[in-house]
């Protein structure tokens, strides 16, 4: 039975495409560089913030030099229009909720840098009480190395078996397969299920009540 829940954020909990595009775009702008349309950004995003920088740039340009040149208006811009368009997806709060009352742990395990993941947990689900909220730190390695999540794990002190791990990306699906942890790919977020069941996910819910139903109907088991 599901005793863990671990979420990744940006295209499974919250839709934060528009304002992440809108900052690497002004970031890009600052610097004389070509912008993107928005929904370029769905293939851009996943791998942390430094990859998602090189992707922006132009091919030519994608050095560690340049993406730290861009990075400072980056952050600087998105910090402060964090959410302008960021929102939940439908029935996700009310998910959140009942799942809490149900005595679910909840975590959330980003690429997002830490402080920007944790300010959007706490604006968009302030009544949830997360064992752990993990982003992008300095010193640990980015998904898919499995290491976010088996720090949760820890934490939470249950078995790799009562955990579900719920994403949007490929980069997710891999995380997963590294922590030897159950998966479950949302089809409302960034990529395409094609790229999911690439890198071998066999598991997807197309709306909040059929991931509800797939931990609930576990979670029943003995």
């Amino acid at each position: 039975m599901y005793k863990l829940i671990i979420f990744d954020l940006d295209g499974t909990l919250l839709d934060t495409i528009e304002d992440l595009a809108n900052s690497v775009n002004y970031a890009l702008q600052q610097h004389h560089l070509p912008t993107h349309p928005i929904e370029a950004y769905n293939f851009f995003v996943g791998n942390g913030v430094n990859k998602l920088l090189e992707r922006a740039l132009p091919e030519n340009l994608r050095s560690a030099d340049n993406v730290s040149m861009i990075k400072v208006d980056f952050i600087k811009h998105y910090f402060a229009n964090v959410d302008q368009f960021t929102k939940p997806y439908p029935g996700i709060s009310d998910l959140i909720k009942k799942l809490s009352d149900e005595n679910y742990l909840l975590a959330v395990a980003s690429n997002k840098v830490h402080s920007a993941t944790v300010e959007l947990v706490e604006r968009f689900f302030p009544e949830i009480k997360f064992i752990k909220i993990l982003g992008q730190r300095e010193g640990f390695p980015v998904k898919p190395n499995p290491g976010i999540l088996e720090e949760i794990i820890e934490s939470a002190g249950v078995n790799k078996s009562e955990v579900l791990y719920v994403g949007d990306s490929g980069v997710d699906v891999a995380t997963a397969y590294n922590a030897k942890v159950p998966f479950v790919g949302v089809l409302w977020g960034f990529r395409p299920r094609k790229e999911l069941e690439e890198i071998g996910a066999t598991n997807f819910v197309q709306n909040t009540k059929e991931l509800y139903e797939i931990i609930a109907s576990e979670s029943k088991k003995t």
